[in-house]
């Protein structure tokens, strides 16, 4: 272990195997680290906090303090940070409101300058997060994202699996799996064609999803559209998961029944 003379470390503290702690980090008492993680300078590590293993976290970030949320009344609770994340230099991201409560982060994620993460996020796998793209409290963004620098989430949004949100973009509600959303008011502009090629679906699987979205283009009305692709006999488990998608959507229904708000594929 290399703990900085200048580091202030919690002697309650769980520290792992190899982890390395910077000048001037401050780890509290409810703090666990896994191996060989890094703590850059000047870190601030706090709450119920557990870091996996293999994680670098740059200078200034500040992990695990309290949301910014007037529910919030003292109680306990953190983050959760899986293992093998870059977390660059001044994200934040904060602990959940709830007793006992996590903001959870998974693996392999890339978070990057001036992020932030707020309380009550659930964040998947192979994500990666823009400078300064704020997201907002109780969101859930699953895996194999990308995120534009600048872009703001509202809260409770739910963005699914592998799509793209473009960069400067105000996303107020829940963006589909596999597309690209963009822009304010946001719209969705089609499908993540390089995402989905990157990731090993067929072309006969992002075909399916194609006619998916032109029903969703053409239709504009979210029941209709769900209805008629229910219709459609289809194997291809994306475009299963595409479809409960927008059943599932808590915010969603209204901007996908807007057609003007939907461009062509």
């Amino acid at each position: 272990m290399k703990i900085h003379s200048t580091a202030i470390v919690d002697v309650r503290a769980v520290l792992g195997d190899d982890v390395e702690i910077g000048p001037y980090a401050v780890i509290g008492p409810d703090v666990n680290i896994g191996n060989r993680t890094v703590i850059g300078p000047h870190t601030i590590v706090s709450g119920l906090t557990k870091i996996g293993n293999d994680c670098h976290i740059s200078p200034h970030a500040v992990l695990g303090e309290p949301p910014q949320d007037k529910k919030y009344h003292g109680e306990k609770s953190g983050v959760i940070i899986g293992d093998n994340n870059i977390i660059r230099e001044f994200v934040t991201v904060h602990s959940a409101v709830g007793e006992c409560c996590m903001t959870v982060i998974g693996d392999n994620n890339m978070l990057m300058a001036y992020s932030h993460i707020g309380h009550n996020c659930k964040i998947g796998n192979n994500i990666y997060i823009t400078n300064y793209v704020g997201i907002s409290g109780g969101c859930q963004v699953d895996d194999r994202v990308v995120l534009g620098g600048l872009a703001g989430i509202h809260q409770n949004v739910h963005i699914g699996r592998l799509a793209m949100v473009g960069g400067l973009s105000k996303i107020t509600h829940d963006v589909p799996p596999f597309v690209i959303a963009e822009g304010n008011p946001m719209r969705l502009i089609g499908l993540n064609g390089v995402g989905l090629r990157r990731n090993n679906v067929s072309s006969k699987t992002r075909n399916e999803l194609k006619e998916i979205f032109k029903l969703l283009v053409n239709k504009g009305n979210l029941s209709r559209l769900i209805a008629e692709a229910k219709e459609k006999p289809n194997d291809f488990p994306e475009v299963q998961e595409f479809i409960e998608f927008l059943e599932l959507s808590g915010r969603s229904g209204r901007h996908l029944e807007q057609k003007s708000m939907v461009s062509s594929c």
